[in-house]
């Protein structure tokens, strides 16, 4: 297993590529925290905090897939660096500013949000020019799906470390210098240099046209809720079974399971179709969900977080195989970007759910919710199967970039739907 990853970190710029992309993204998933802790040293309620979070995921939900077309039409340099230093100055000016002017805070909150680069999408795209192989690639999407659970695990670290070390200000200004070097670092290299995006053809939708794509974010809309309102049934949990310090457990627990099962997807190749297989991963995922409604002491709820998060993180690279096969030619980014917003939006939508769901049944009914998400998520698929599975159609514009990683073949489309 261990041997597959090297293998992977050893192809040239593979590491520098994956390690620049998570610093360049510690700004985006440290932004809840640190926007709480620094709305409450400044004074301000939690609701205040939410609100701010809230302006914060929405607009990023909302940049994601924008910035992403953007780089498909214009390349990674002209986009990614750019959107990085307009992000962390909007931030900044959060930062000095405070919560003084509530208007100002919230289009500084929002516009941060905003502009965050679409890193992730773009280590997606860059690959398959890196490295050689399909089946390399997709080790590489395991690898990638492992070191986004390290990095929301180590990312609310260093915002406490930092916290300590200076204060809740420094903690958003260095964060977000952290995101602009790592965007930096990204963008200047050769790969990131070099890589153009396929012909497209024109259209206002973009990857949403294609049929399987749609289907494949309607099910993980439903894996983030399953996500989100895990985060709510285990405070609800917590607190009466050892307060913040269980909760953080659970989620370390939730993470650790991620990052095993991850790795262990990854480091074997697996036979047939990623439609097929990404069915059996959720229904498992959505299976190991149930035992969490058993509510039991602290240690075995641990461990129960643990089995709950094992297949999370194979759902995740599966989807990224499927992402690639069904994105039209020269919209990999914005395919890629369009999953990181609907799990995103998900995630939001489950923390909406579970909140109510909590209040009127209890912490075992909050528990039920993921269950009842992760099938629902397996009958989005089901429903889809024939599009997920269908073949694609001859296209207008056939990808021939070596550098561009989505070989599939672009649905037929009039030129009367040019945008």
């Amino acid at each position: 297993m261990a041997t597959d990853y090297l293998e992977i970190l050893r192809a040239r710029h593979a590491l520098r590529l994956l390690t620049g992309t998570l610093v360049g993204r510690l700004p985006n998933a440290t932004a809840a925290i640190a926007l709480v802790l620094f709305v409450r040293a400044e004074g301000g309620t939690y609701s205040l905090a939410g609100a701010l979070a809230a302006v914060y995921g929405v607009a990023n939900a909302v940049g994601q897939p924008v910035l992403g077309r953007l780089v498909d039409l214009h390349g990674q340099p002209r986009v990614q660096l750019p959107a990085a230093v307009l992000a962390a100055g909007s931030m900044a000016v959060f930062a000095f500013c405070g919560t003084g002017s509530l208007p100002l805070a919230y289009a500084a909150v929002g516009a941060a949000g905003l502009f965050t680069p679409p890193l992730e999408g773009g280590l997606r795209a860059l690959w398959p020019s890196v490295l050689r192989g399909e089946e390399r690639v997709h080790t590489a999407y395991a690898l990638d799906a492992i070191a986004q659970e390290i990095m929301f695990t180590v990312g609310p670290l260093l915002v406490t470390l930092c916290v300590s070390v200076w204060d809740e200000r420094a903690a958003l200004l260095v964060l977000n210098l952290l995101g602009v070097l790592g965007a930096l670092s990204v963008v200047v290299s050769p790969p990131s240099r070099a890589w153009r995006s396929a012909p497209r053809e024109a259209h206002w939708l973009g990857a949403l046209r294609s049929p399987g794509l749609l289907a494949l974010l309607g099910a993980f809309l439903f894996v983030g809720i399953a996500l989100g309102s895990i985060t709510v049934a285990s405070v609800s949990y917590a607190d009466g079974h050892g307060g913040d310090a269980v909760y953080g457990w659970m989620m370390a627990g939730l993470g650790l399971g991620a990052l095993l099962g991850g790795s262990v997807y990854g480091a074997r190749a697996w036979g047939g179709s990623p439609e097929r297989r990404l069915r059996v991963l959720v229904a498992s995922l959505a299976v190991c969900y149930l035992p969490l409604t058993l509510t039991p002491q602290a240690v075995p709820m641990v461990l129960l977080s643990v089995l709950s998060g094992v297949f999370l993180a194979p759902c995740i690279a599966c989807a990224f195989i499927i992402v690639d096969r069904h994105a039209p030619s020269g919209t990999v980014t914005e395919a890629f970007s369009w999953l990181v917003t609907t799990f995103t939006v998900g995630a939001s939508v489950g923390t909406g759910v579970a909140g109510p769901v909590v209040q009127a049944g209890g912490t075992v009914w909050g528990f039920a919710v993921p269950g009842a998400a992760g099938a629902v998520s397996l009958l989005v698929l089901l429903a889809t199967g024939r599009v997920l599975t269908a073949p694609v159609r001859g296209g207008v514009v056939a990808s021939s970039s070596e550098n561009d990683p989505n070989r599939a073949v672009e649905p037929r489309f009039s030129s009367g739907d040019r945008a």
